[in-house]
């Protein structure tokens, strides 16, 4: 599995997950749609730890830098 994110890519992903995991917890966003968030923030926390986002990859999007 080729990596095909950045580092700006992996830290708004983190970033954006620890936001949706503060807004389930605190009760801002609660019901299906604060599972929807927490969903989306388990995803987005391990995409950012493997470095590869399998939606890039059909696309062959890469927000990683180039090897030279």
């Amino acid at each position: 599995m080729k990596t095909n994110m950045g580092s700006i890519d992996k830290v708004v992903r983190l970033v954006l997950a620890v936001v949706f995991i503060v807004l389930f917890f605190t009760h801002i966003v609660e019901g299906m749609w604060g599972y929807v968030l927490l969903g989306l923030a388990a995803i987005f926390a391990a995409t950012s730890f493997i470095s590869f986002c399998p939606l890039y990859w059909p696309f062959g999007i890469s927000t990683a830098k180039k090897e030279k």
